[in-house]
């Protein structure tokens, strides 16, 4: 996830200065919370920081879950460093409620429509986690309940799988992380920002440290209506879209749901060039 980023002189520094700050490559526990997190806002970051010389600047910056943190780096409020950091404590605070609530599980759900599905999960003591589409979501709550409950939603022609992954992320089992972390975001260096970040709880525009402490605080506990985000990317009159990856799967969302607008990751390409010249090509 760091090779065509590092085919950039500026995002290979990038990613040397952070490396004493970042776990060890260790694929048994690349899905672990304290590795993830970390990992992914800095190789979201040092692709960033490969294109954001040549590339136009953002109207609009958004991130999904732990993205959300790297977007308030993209649209300078937080240096690369703090927001790798962040990321760290983040994930230990996470960590840390499965010590009330152990063996948390996510699902993912799809098939059925929200309506649908809210009460089943709600039944099995999950929570919706982030409502992907208007019949798709993620589902968190206790490992106990995650069999019984996907059961229940092949049993009403919806569809269900395991992520791996150990947190009940963005529901209240997430709750005594809340106000630490927001204690971290309050003591970080915070810059004026050059673009908006797009709330994940509730798709408002966040242009200042006081809201951005307390969107990306709450988060952790709230659902991310992640649905809700991309029509504001539309109704802003967004028409082209890049994911800054690792993956695809956001760009591949929001093409499905708004298709009038542009929609690639970085993901898609295998030069760096490649993505300059279609971001080119798409502003024309």
């Amino acid at each position: 996830m760091f090779d065509l980023a590092r085919s950039s002189t500026q995002a290979a520094a990038l990613l040397d200065r952070l490396a004493p700050t970042l776990p060890p490559l260790d694929e048994a526990r690349l899905f672990a919370n304290r590795s993830a997190q970390p990992l992914i806002v800095a190789a979201t970051l040092a692709m960033w920081e490969a294109l954001r010389a040549t590339a136009p600047l953002p109207s609009l910056v958004a991130g999904y879950s732990i993205g959300e943190l790297s977007a308030y780096a993209v649209a300078g409020a937080l240096s690369s460093t703090d927001a790798v950091q962040l990321a760290a404590s983040r994930a230990t605070l996470m960590d840390e409620c499965r010590n009330e609530h152990p063996n948390q599980s996510l699902l993912a759900v799809s098939g059925l429509a929200l309506s649908q599905a809210a009460p089943l999960i709600t039944q099995h003591s999950f929570c919706i986690s982030i409502e992907t589409g208007d019949d798709s979501c993620i589902a968190g709550g206790p490992s106990e309940s995650s069999e019984q409950l996907q059961q229940a939603i092949l049993a009403a022609g919806g569809r269900s799988r395991a992520l791996p992954v150990e947190v009940a992320s963005h529901t209240p089992y997430m709750a005594s992380a809340v106000a630490p972390f927001a204690q971290a975001l309050q003591a970080a260096s915070f810059h004026p920002m050059q673009t908006p970040v797009v709330a994940g709880i509730d798709a408002s525009n966040v242009d200042h440290k006081a809201a951005a402490v307390e969107t990306l605080s709450r988060q952790l506990a709230e659902p991310i209506r992640w649905r809700s985000c991309m029509d504001a990317f539309a109704e802003a009159g967004i028409t082209v879209a890049l994911e800054l990856g690792p993956g695809s799967a956001l760009s591949r969302m929001l093409q499905a749901r708004h298709p009038q607008i542009q929609t690639r990751s970085v993901s898609d390409f295998r030069t760096l060039d490649g993505i300059r010249k279609w971001l080119d090509r798409a502003q024309d």
